[in-house]
Protein backbone atom coordinates (compact mmCIF):
# COMPACT_ATOMS: atom_id res chain seq x y z
CA UNK A 1 0.00 0.00 0.00
CA UNK A 2 1.25 3.49 -0.37
CA UNK A 3 1.08 6.05 2.20
CA UNK A 4 0.11 9.44 1.97
CA UNK A 5 0.20 10.89 5.26
CA UNK A 6 3.09 8.15 6.76
CA UNK A 7 6.18 8.26 6.15
CA UNK A 8 8.06 5.39 5.31
CA UNK A 9 11.51 5.60 6.57
CA UNK A 10 14.30 4.56 3.39
CA UNK A 11 16.49 2.02 4.10
CA UNK A 12 13.93 -0.42 6.53
CA UNK A 13 12.85 -3.64 5.82
CA UNK A 14 9.52 -4.76 7.21
CA UNK A 15 9.06 -7.74 9.59
CA UNK A 16 7.33 -11.00 8.46
CA UNK A 17 6.29 -14.24 9.80
CA UNK A 18 7.11 -17.80 7.76
CA UNK A 19 5.74 -21.24 9.16
CA UNK A 20 5.18 -19.42 12.19
CA UNK A 21 8.20 -18.07 13.28
CA UNK A 22 8.75 -14.48 13.29
CA UNK A 23 11.98 -13.48 10.71
CA UNK A 24 13.31 -9.78 11.87
CA UNK A 25 15.95 -8.07 9.43
CA UNK A 26 19.01 -6.28 10.85
CA UNK A 27 17.06 -2.97 10.59
CA UNK A 28 13.46 -3.44 11.06
CA UNK A 29 10.37 -0.52 10.13
CA UNK A 30 8.48 -0.76 13.05
CA UNK A 31 5.19 1.93 13.38
CA UNK A 32 4.75 3.51 16.71
CA UNK A 33 1.98 6.23 18.31
CA UNK A 34 3.62 8.62 20.24
CA UNK A 35 -0.14 9.05 22.59
CA UNK A 36 -1.77 11.73 23.71
CA UNK A 37 -1.09 14.28 26.58
CA UNK A 38 1.71 12.93 28.47
CA UNK A 39 2.40 10.39 25.64
CA UNK A 40 4.24 13.21 24.02
CA UNK A 41 7.16 13.02 27.04
CA UNK A 42 7.32 9.16 27.38
CA UNK A 43 7.83 9.06 24.05
CA UNK A 44 10.60 10.86 23.88
CA UNK A 45 12.36 9.51 27.02
CA UNK A 46 11.68 5.51 25.45
CA UNK A 47 12.79 5.78 22.35
CA UNK A 48 15.96 7.55 23.67
CA UNK A 49 15.88 3.96 25.59
CA UNK A 50 15.44 1.70 22.96
CA UNK A 51 17.93 3.15 20.86
CA UNK A 52 20.86 2.67 23.74
CA UNK A 53 20.04 -0.54 24.39
CA UNK A 54 20.45 -1.84 20.79
CA UNK A 55 23.18 0.57 20.06
CA UNK A 56 24.65 -1.61 23.25
CA UNK A 57 23.73 -4.88 22.91
CA UNK A 58 24.37 -5.13 18.78
CA UNK A 59 27.29 -1.95 18.10
CA UNK A 60 25.53 -1.29 15.64
CA UNK A 61 24.80 -4.00 13.65
CA UNK A 62 20.94 -3.85 14.39
CA UNK A 63 18.77 -0.52 14.72
CA UNK A 64 15.03 0.16 14.78
CA UNK A 65 13.73 2.09 11.28
CA UNK A 66 11.32 4.43 13.49
CA UNK A 67 8.04 5.00 11.46
CA UNK A 68 5.67 7.34 13.22
CA UNK A 69 2.13 6.40 12.41
CA UNK A 70 -1.19 8.40 14.16
CA UNK A 71 -3.94 7.78 16.33
CA UNK A 72 -6.25 9.61 18.87
CA UNK A 73 -5.76 13.53 19.64
CA UNK A 74 -3.08 14.31 17.09
CA UNK A 75 -4.90 12.14 14.51
CA UNK A 76 -7.93 13.99 14.48
CA UNK A 77 -6.34 17.54 15.16
CA UNK A 78 -4.07 17.00 11.71
CA UNK A 79 -6.06 14.33 9.41
CA UNK A 80 -9.60 14.60 11.08
CA UNK A 81 -9.52 10.92 12.18
CA UNK A 82 -9.52 9.14 15.15
CA UNK A 83 -8.27 6.50 14.22
CA UNK A 84 -6.65 6.84 9.79
CA UNK A 85 -6.96 3.88 8.07
CA UNK A 86 -2.96 4.43 6.97
CA UNK A 87 -2.37 3.47 10.66
CA UNK A 88 -3.85 0.13 10.79
CA UNK A 89 -2.73 -0.28 7.30
CA UNK A 90 0.85 0.04 8.47
CA UNK A 91 0.49 -2.04 11.75
CA UNK A 92 -0.97 -4.62 9.38
CA UNK A 93 1.75 -4.42 7.05
CA UNK A 94 4.74 -4.04 9.14
CA UNK A 95 3.58 -6.63 11.65
CA UNK A 96 5.27 -5.43 14.81
CA UNK A 97 4.28 -1.71 16.62
CA UNK A 98 4.22 0.16 19.51
CA UNK A 99 1.58 3.09 20.85
CA UNK A 100 1.63 5.34 23.87
CA UNK A 101 -1.87 6.26 25.87
CA UNK A 102 -4.53 7.50 23.81
CA UNK A 103 -7.34 9.38 24.89
CA UNK A 104 -11.39 7.48 24.24
CA UNK A 105 -13.39 9.96 22.28
CA UNK A 106 -16.35 11.19 23.83
CA UNK A 107 -19.53 10.94 22.16
CA UNK A 108 -20.41 8.84 19.15
CA UNK A 109 -18.23 6.57 16.50
CA UNK A 110 -15.46 4.46 18.26
CA UNK A 111 -15.89 3.65 21.15
CA UNK A 112 -12.46 2.66 22.28
CA UNK A 113 -9.50 3.47 19.92
CA UNK A 114 -7.47 0.62 21.70
CA UNK A 115 -10.15 -1.96 21.45
CA UNK A 116 -10.86 -1.21 17.62
CA UNK A 117 -7.04 -1.77 16.83
CA UNK A 118 -7.41 -5.05 18.41
CA UNK A 119 -10.24 -5.87 16.07
CA UNK A 120 -9.24 -4.29 13.55
CA UNK A 121 -5.56 -6.59 13.61
CA UNK A 122 -7.42 -9.67 15.41
CA UNK A 123 -5.28 -9.49 18.24
CA UNK A 124 -7.12 -11.70 20.33
CA UNK A 125 -4.11 -11.79 23.31
CA UNK A 126 -3.53 -9.34 25.50
CA UNK A 127 -0.22 -10.13 27.41
CA UNK A 128 0.37 -8.94 30.96
CA UNK A 129 4.05 -9.52 32.84
CA UNK A 130 3.73 -8.24 36.15
CA UNK A 131 6.56 -8.33 38.09
CA UNK A 132 8.20 -6.43 41.13
CA UNK A 133 11.28 -4.21 40.51
CA UNK A 134 12.88 -3.70 44.08
CA UNK A 135 12.68 -0.47 46.35
CA UNK A 136 9.24 -0.12 44.31
CA UNK A 137 6.56 1.22 47.01
CA UNK A 138 3.77 -1.30 47.49
CA UNK A 139 0.95 -2.09 49.55
CA UNK A 140 1.94 -5.38 50.38
CA UNK A 141 4.16 -6.98 52.70
CA UNK A 142 5.71 -9.13 49.94
CA UNK A 143 5.62 -7.85 46.67
CA UNK A 144 8.56 -9.85 45.55
CA UNK A 145 6.54 -12.84 45.57
CA UNK A 146 4.73 -11.74 42.48
CA UNK A 147 5.78 -13.04 39.09
CA UNK A 148 2.85 -13.55 36.77
CA UNK A 149 2.12 -12.64 33.39
CA UNK A 150 -1.47 -12.60 32.67
CA UNK A 151 -2.68 -13.78 29.09
CA UNK A 152 -6.18 -12.14 28.59
CA UNK A 153 -8.85 -12.92 25.86
CA UNK A 154 -9.02 -9.83 23.93
CA UNK A 155 -11.89 -10.31 21.40
CA UNK A 156 -14.90 -11.82 23.07
CA UNK A 157 -16.99 -11.09 26.63
CA UNK A 158 -18.56 -8.29 27.23
CA UNK A 159 -16.09 -5.94 24.97
CA UNK A 160 -17.68 -7.62 21.73
CA UNK A 161 -19.77 -4.22 23.00
CA UNK A 162 -23.26 -6.09 22.28
CA UNK A 163 -25.85 -3.57 24.27
CA UNK A 164 -29.38 -2.70 23.52
CA UNK A 165 -30.26 0.77 25.53
CA UNK A 166 -33.24 0.67 27.62
CA UNK A 167 -36.27 2.72 25.97
CA UNK A 168 -34.52 2.18 22.56
CA UNK A 169 -36.27 0.44 19.55
CA UNK A 170 -33.74 -2.14 19.79
CA UNK A 171 -33.81 -2.93 23.31
CA UNK A 172 -37.76 -3.33 22.86
CA UNK A 173 -37.21 -5.56 19.72
CA UNK A 174 -34.51 -7.61 21.69
CA UNK A 175 -36.92 -8.06 24.91
CA UNK A 176 -40.13 -8.83 22.56
CA UNK A 177 -37.51 -12.09 21.00
CA UNK A 178 -36.52 -13.08 24.61
CA UNK A 179 -39.90 -12.77 26.09
CA UNK A 180 -41.14 -14.67 23.06
CA UNK A 181 -38.85 -17.63 22.87
CA UNK A 182 -37.31 -17.74 25.95
CA UNK A 183 -39.97 -16.96 28.17
CA UNK A 184 -38.37 -18.65 31.08
CA UNK A 185 -34.87 -16.74 30.54
CA UNK A 186 -36.99 -13.66 30.10
CA UNK A 187 -38.65 -14.27 33.78
CA UNK A 188 -34.92 -14.44 35.43
CA UNK A 189 -34.71 -10.50 34.24
CA UNK A 190 -35.77 -8.33 37.86
CA UNK A 191 -37.08 -5.15 36.08
CA UNK A 192 -37.58 -5.67 32.51
CA UNK A 193 -39.10 -2.35 31.98
CA UNK A 194 -36.06 -0.69 32.68
CA UNK A 195 -33.46 -2.98 32.25
CA UNK A 196 -30.49 -2.65 29.68
CA UNK A 197 -29.38 -5.78 28.32
CA UNK A 198 -25.96 -7.18 26.80
CA UNK A 199 -24.62 -10.08 25.61
CA UNK A 200 -21.38 -12.43 26.59
CA UNK A 201 -19.55 -14.00 23.87
CA UNK A 202 -17.64 -17.30 24.49
CA UNK A 203 -16.51 -19.35 21.82
CA UNK A 204 -14.76 -22.56 21.99
CA UNK A 205 -12.52 -20.90 19.14
CA UNK A 206 -11.84 -17.76 21.07
CA UNK A 207 -10.60 -19.59 24.28
CA UNK A 208 -8.62 -22.80 22.25
CA UNK A 209 -6.06 -19.83 20.67
CA UNK A 210 -6.03 -17.63 23.96
CA UNK A 211 -5.27 -21.01 26.46
CA UNK A 212 -3.13 -22.61 23.59
CA UNK A 213 -1.02 -19.38 23.66
CA UNK A 214 -0.63 -19.01 27.29
CA UNK A 215 0.38 -23.14 27.65
CA UNK A 216 2.98 -22.71 24.44
CA UNK A 217 4.81 -19.40 26.29
CA UNK A 218 4.81 -21.05 29.38
CA UNK A 219 6.30 -23.73 27.99
CA UNK A 220 8.86 -22.06 25.98
CA UNK A 221 9.19 -20.06 28.97
CA UNK A 222 10.22 -22.63 31.42
CA UNK A 223 7.25 -21.19 33.78
CA UNK A 224 5.61 -23.72 36.30
CA UNK A 225 1.88 -23.66 35.56
CA UNK A 226 -0.88 -22.42 34.21
CA UNK A 227 -3.81 -21.24 35.80
CA UNK A 228 -7.55 -20.99 33.82
CA UNK A 229 -9.66 -17.97 36.02
CA UNK A 230 -13.17 -18.17 35.72
CA UNK A 231 -16.47 -17.69 37.17
CA UNK A 232 -17.63 -21.46 36.00
CA UNK A 233 -19.56 -21.91 39.11
CA UNK A 234 -22.72 -18.74 37.80
CA UNK A 235 -21.96 -18.80 34.56
CA UNK A 236 -21.49 -22.33 33.66
CA UNK A 237 -22.12 -22.07 29.56
CA UNK A 238 -19.83 -18.94 29.38
CA UNK A 239 -17.10 -18.68 31.62
CA UNK A 240 -17.74 -22.34 32.57
CA UNK A 241 -16.82 -23.59 28.99
CA UNK A 242 -14.24 -21.79 29.29
CA UNK A 243 -12.62 -23.76 31.56
CA UNK A 244 -13.44 -27.11 30.06
CA UNK A 245 -12.54 -26.02 27.00
CA UNK A 246 -9.37 -24.78 28.12
CA UNK A 247 -8.47 -28.09 29.81
CA UNK A 248 -9.48 -30.06 26.28
CA UNK A 249 -7.19 -27.84 24.36
CA UNK A 250 -4.24 -28.67 27.39
CA UNK A 251 -4.40 -32.53 27.04
CA UNK A 252 -5.62 -32.87 23.32
CA UNK A 253 -2.28 -30.83 21.74
CA UNK A 254 -0.03 -30.52 24.96
CA UNK A 255 -1.13 -33.95 26.67
CA UNK A 256 2.59 -35.32 26.79
CA UNK A 257 4.06 -31.78 28.62
CA UNK A 258 1.37 -31.21 30.77
CA UNK A 259 -0.64 -32.21 33.87
CA UNK A 260 -3.81 -30.91 34.73
CA UNK A 261 -6.57 -30.66 37.35
CA UNK A 262 -9.11 -32.33 34.89
CA UNK A 263 -6.80 -35.47 35.49
CA UNK A 264 -6.30 -34.91 38.50
CA UNK A 265 -10.13 -35.31 39.00
CA UNK A 266 -10.36 -38.45 36.81
CA UNK A 267 -8.04 -40.06 38.61
CA UNK A 268 -9.74 -39.21 42.33
CA UNK A 269 -12.62 -40.49 41.19
CA UNK A 270 -11.08 -43.75 40.02
CA UNK A 271 -8.63 -44.67 41.92
CA UNK A 272 -8.85 -42.27 45.19
CA UNK A 273 -7.19 -38.82 46.58
CA UNK A 274 -4.22 -40.42 47.29
CA UNK A 275 -3.37 -41.72 43.86
CA UNK A 276 -4.32 -38.55 42.60
CA UNK A 277 -1.90 -36.65 44.55
CA UNK A 278 0.87 -38.96 43.92
CA UNK A 279 0.34 -38.96 39.95
CA UNK A 280 0.05 -34.70 40.19
CA UNK A 281 3.34 -34.88 42.34
CA UNK A 282 5.59 -37.52 39.84
CA UNK A 283 4.51 -35.26 36.48
CA UNK A 284 5.52 -32.27 38.46
CA UNK A 285 8.90 -33.73 38.92
CA UNK A 286 9.47 -34.79 36.15
CA UNK A 287 9.25 -31.23 34.45
CA UNK A 288 5.59 -31.30 33.57
CA UNK A 289 3.32 -27.90 33.41
CA UNK A 290 0.61 -27.83 35.83
CA UNK A 291 -2.94 -26.57 34.56
CA UNK A 292 -5.23 -25.42 37.25
CA UNK A 293 -7.95 -23.34 37.62
CA UNK A 294 -9.52 -21.06 40.06
CA UNK A 295 -12.63 -19.03 40.36
CA UNK A 296 -12.71 -15.33 39.41
CA UNK A 297 -13.17 -14.01 42.55
CA UNK A 298 -11.42 -16.40 44.88
CA UNK A 299 -8.12 -15.65 42.39
CA UNK A 300 -8.39 -11.47 44.16
CA UNK A 301 -7.60 -13.31 47.38
CA UNK A 302 -5.33 -15.57 46.79
CA UNK A 303 -3.09 -13.57 43.84
CA UNK A 304 -2.27 -11.21 47.16
CA UNK A 305 -2.09 -14.17 49.98
CA UNK A 306 -0.47 -17.04 47.95
CA UNK A 307 1.01 -15.07 45.03
CA UNK A 308 3.82 -17.64 44.83
CA UNK A 309 1.55 -20.32 43.59
CA UNK A 310 0.19 -18.29 40.63
CA UNK A 311 2.88 -18.10 36.97
CA UNK A 312 0.65 -17.36 34.13
CA UNK A 313 -2.67 -16.63 34.23
CA UNK A 314 -5.44 -17.23 31.42
CA UNK A 315 -8.59 -15.73 31.31
CA UNK A 316 -11.59 -13.78 30.09
CA UNK A 317 -11.42 -10.01 28.54
CA UNK A 318 -13.65 -8.77 31.55
CA UNK A 319 -11.81 -11.18 34.32
CA UNK A 320 -8.13 -9.85 32.96
CA UNK A 321 -8.88 -6.43 32.37
CA UNK A 322 -9.52 -6.37 36.53
CA UNK A 323 -6.84 -8.80 37.73
CA UNK A 324 -4.25 -7.10 35.35
CA UNK A 325 -4.69 -3.69 36.71
CA UNK A 326 -5.15 -5.34 40.56
CA UNK A 327 -1.74 -6.99 40.19
CA UNK A 328 -0.16 -4.19 38.99
CA UNK A 329 -1.18 -2.14 42.06
CA UNK A 330 1.12 -4.91 44.25
CA UNK A 331 3.89 -4.56 42.40
CA UNK A 332 4.11 -0.03 42.12
CA UNK A 333 0.98 0.78 40.05
CA UNK A 334 -0.08 0.78 36.24
CA UNK A 335 2.27 3.29 35.65
CA UNK A 336 4.95 0.75 35.08
CA UNK A 337 2.99 -1.85 34.13
CA UNK A 338 3.47 -3.05 30.30
CA UNK A 339 1.10 -5.02 28.08
CA UNK A 340 1.36 -6.63 24.56
CA UNK A 341 -1.85 -7.14 22.09
CA UNK A 342 -0.74 -9.84 20.16
CA UNK A 343 -1.77 -12.72 17.39
CA UNK A 344 0.46 -15.50 17.59
CA UNK A 345 -0.68 -16.78 14.72
CA UNK A 346 -0.36 -13.92 12.08
CA UNK A 347 2.41 -12.79 13.89
CA UNK A 348 0.88 -8.94 15.11
CA UNK A 349 1.70 -7.53 17.73
CA UNK A 350 0.77 -3.70 19.14
CA UNK A 351 2.59 -2.96 22.27
CA UNK A 352 1.36 -0.45 24.22
CA UNK A 353 1.32 1.80 27.55
CA UNK A 354 -1.55 0.30 29.93
CA UNK A 355 -2.18 3.59 31.78
CA UNK A 356 -4.31 6.82 30.49
CA UNK A 357 -3.24 9.97 29.34
CA UNK A 358 -2.96 12.31 32.66
CA UNK A 359 -3.37 15.32 29.97
CA UNK A 360 -2.87 17.42 33.48
CA UNK A 361 0.88 16.26 33.27
CA UNK A 362 0.78 16.75 29.40
CA UNK A 363 4.10 18.60 28.68
CA UNK A 364 5.08 19.28 32.03
CA UNK A 365 8.25 16.22 31.51
CA UNK A 366 6.79 14.48 34.76
CA UNK A 367 5.46 11.44 34.40
CA UNK A 368 7.15 7.76 34.67
CA UNK A 369 8.02 6.44 31.35
CA UNK A 370 8.28 2.96 32.57
CA UNK A 371 5.04 1.58 31.23
CA UNK A 372 6.27 2.19 27.70
CA UNK A 373 9.54 1.33 28.27
CA UNK A 374 8.58 -2.03 29.82
CA UNK A 375 6.54 -2.64 26.92
CA UNK A 376 9.17 -2.02 24.49
CA UNK A 377 11.57 -4.34 26.23
CA UNK A 378 8.01 -6.71 25.85
CA UNK A 379 8.55 -6.06 22.04
CA UNK A 380 12.24 -6.85 21.77
CA UNK A 381 11.81 -9.91 23.27
CA UNK A 382 9.22 -10.58 21.31
CA UNK A 383 11.03 -10.11 18.53
CA UNK A 384 14.30 -12.41 19.79
CA UNK A 385 16.21 -9.19 20.35
CA UNK A 386 16.85 -10.15 23.91
CA UNK A 387 20.17 -8.59 24.80
CA UNK A 388 18.61 -5.25 23.90
CA UNK A 389 15.92 -6.25 26.30
CA UNK A 390 17.87 -7.86 29.19
CA UNK A 391 19.90 -4.20 29.34
CA UNK A 392 16.60 -2.24 29.48
CA UNK A 393 15.76 -4.81 32.42
CA UNK A 394 18.94 -4.09 33.83
CA UNK A 395 19.03 -0.13 33.61
CA UNK A 396 15.09 0.05 35.01
CA UNK A 397 16.39 -2.54 38.17
CA UNK A 398 19.35 0.16 38.78
CA UNK A 399 17.71 3.00 38.04
CA UNK A 400 14.69 2.18 40.61
CA UNK A 401 17.13 0.55 43.30
CA UNK A 402 19.36 3.79 43.14
CA UNK A 403 16.23 5.93 44.50
CA UNK A 404 16.53 8.04 41.56
CA UNK A 405 12.72 7.84 40.16
CA UNK A 406 9.94 10.00 38.98
CA UNK A 407 7.43 11.99 40.89
CA UNK A 408 5.06 8.81 41.87
CA UNK A 409 7.74 6.80 43.36
CA UNK A 410 9.71 9.66 44.94
CA UNK A 411 6.81 10.73 47.39
CA UNK A 412 6.21 7.28 48.74
CA UNK A 413 9.76 6.72 48.87
CA UNK A 414 12.72 7.76 51.73
CA UNK A 415 16.02 9.86 50.89
CA UNK A 416 14.46 9.47 46.84
CA UNK A 417 16.05 11.77 44.28
CA UNK A 418 12.60 13.11 42.04
CA UNK A 419 14.03 13.26 38.55
CA UNK A 420 12.09 14.29 35.54
CA UNK A 421 10.81 11.99 32.34
CA UNK A 422 13.44 12.90 30.45
CA UNK A 423 15.77 12.22 33.39
CA UNK A 424 14.43 9.02 34.34
CA UNK A 425 14.88 7.67 30.53
CA UNK A 426 18.92 8.73 30.86
CA UNK A 427 19.28 7.15 34.44
CA UNK A 428 18.02 4.08 32.70
CA UNK A 429 20.83 3.99 29.88
CA UNK A 430 22.96 4.69 32.27
CA UNK A 431 22.41 1.91 34.55
CA UNK A 432 22.85 -0.19 32.02
CA UNK A 433 26.34 -0.11 32.15
CA UNK A 434 26.50 -1.15 35.75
Amino acid sequence: MSYTIVKVPQGGEKISIQNGDLQVPQHPIIPFVEGDGTGRDIWRASKRVFDAAIQKAYQGARQVQWMEVYAGEKAYTSFHSWLPDETVQAFREFLVGIKGPLTTPIGGGIRSLNVALRKALDLYVCQRPVRYFNGVPSPVKNPEYVDMVVFRENTEDIYAGIEFEDGTPESKRFKDLLQEHFPAEYKKIRFPATTGLGIKPVSKEGTTRLVRAAIHWALENKRRSVTLVHKGNIMKYTEGSFRNWGYEVAEAEFGDRVYTWAQWEKTREQAGEETANQEQDTALKDGKLLIKDVIADIVFQQTITRAREFDVIATMNLNGDYLSDALAAQVGGIGIAPGGNINYTSGHAVFEATHGTAPKYADKDMVNPGSVILSGEMMFRYMGWNKAADLIIKGMEGAIAAKTVTYDFHRLMEDATKLKCSEFGEAVIQHMDD
